[in-house]
């Protein structure tokens, strides 16, 4: 009777055990598998990611009478490259500090008319001393350390421009902000055809950026409002982040890489 009870309290134990081992079996499977969905989300996120930048790297087309056409690639190179923010701050910055030279200039004691003789003798009046009437203590003196002309003008590199500009124009891709038009050489010069333009595209403050120079575009949207044209060559990041919508002569493009 002993070695049967001995026997049956040892059955338990084993059978605890083997149920410890395929309860830590299936944990650790289900975490393997949770670990490979994991791995494969992150995939389909990424690859969501670059679809969704390579189809943002594209521009809606419209012809003058403000048809859509289509779509059009834009160079990866400028359109899409890195947003660098403090690089495009900077250079808004050194923008509006070089717009207005420092022309302010303040007289001192020595370029103020008058002044030359002394207003009383030194000694035995009472009064404190002075040399002249045009001492900065006095009405009507000098200014001390006053404010004059000043040349000196904030720089930014070549490659910093370059990197700047990259960084604006890819913003306005990434949120969607630019749009082609074809054939703006054939606009008539009349600020009510612009206008008509505008209207149908809908778009708010605009750059258009030209290909070169085209008298009949400058003649039609010089007198509207919010709307500047700028050519590729002397386009710079404050001009593009200035304004709502980016509008890009179709020639103008191939410019840019």
């Amino acid at each position: 009777m002993p070695k049967t009870r001995k026997k049956d309290k040892k059955a338990p134990k084993k059978a605890q055990s083997v149920k410890k081992s395929q309860s830590s079996t299936t944990h650790a499977v289900t975490a393997h598998v949770t670990k490979t969905k994991e791995v494969a989300v992150k995939k389909t996120i990424k690859k969501s990611q670059s679809q969704g930048e390579s189809l943002r790297l594209s521009a809606p087309v419209f012809d003058i009478s403000g048809r859509r056409l289509g779509q059009v690639a834009l160079p990866k190179e400028t359109f899409g490259g890195k947003i660098n923010e403090e690089l495009m701050a900077q250079a808004v910055r050194i923008y509006f500090a070089n717009r207005h030279p420092k022309m302010a200039s303040a007289k001192t004691r020595s370029e103020v008319r008058g002044g030359g003789r002394k207003p009383w003798r030194q000694k035995g009046t009472g009064r404190a001393r002075a040399g002249s009437t045009r001492s900065p203590l006095w009405v009507g003196g000098g200014i001390t350390f006053g404010p004059k002309p000043n040349d000196k003008k904030l720089k930014l590199s070549k490659k910093m421009k370059k990197r700047a500009l990259v960084s604006a124009l890819s913003q306005k891709a990434k949120v969607g902000e630019i749009l082609v038009v074809l054939n703006l050489e054939k606009l008539a010069p009349k600020t009510k055809m612009a206008v008509s333009l505008l209207q149908k595209l809908k778009v708010g403050r605009t750059l258009l950026v030209l290909e070169q120079n085209k008298a009949n575009i400058k003649l039609a949207m010089r007198n509207i409002p919010d709307v500047n044209v700028d050519l590729v060559d002397s386009l710079n990041a404050y001009e593009v982040l200035s304004h709502k919508n980016l509008m890009l002569e179709k020639m103008a493009i191939a410019k840019f890489k």
